[in-house]
């Protein structure tokens, strides 16, 4: 199971989503956490490397919403890859 930490401008975003948002969110992690214990992700988050950042990486949990993350150092103790997320929100995150 992976380990996750969230940056502080990602929690700030992710409380301005819409509940509707943060139920699709929310829905889209089953299938994320997969993605990454298998390192195969499902199609539907288009899960691919973020090209303005090497290292960072987009996923689309709803039609007009993205999250940007990146793997962190493991956790000493922890199973899995650590997750560290950057930023959530439409497409706008790309811009911003």
């Amino acid at each position: 199971m992976p380990t996750f930490q969230s940056l502080g401008r990602f929690r700030a975003e992710y409380d301005r989503l819409s509940q509707k948002d943060k139920a699709a969110f929310r829905a889209a992690l089953p299938l994320f956490i997969a993605g990454v214990a298998t390192g195969q992700f499902d199609p539907r988050l288009r899960v691919k490397g973020f090209k303005s950042e090497p290292g960072v990486y987009e996923m689309t949990w709803a039609r007009n919403g993205r999250a940007l993350w990146r793997y962190g150092d493991p956790i000493p103790g922890k199973p899995g890859p650590h997750i560290i997320w950057l930023r959530i929100g439409t497409h706008d995150i790309f811009e911003r």
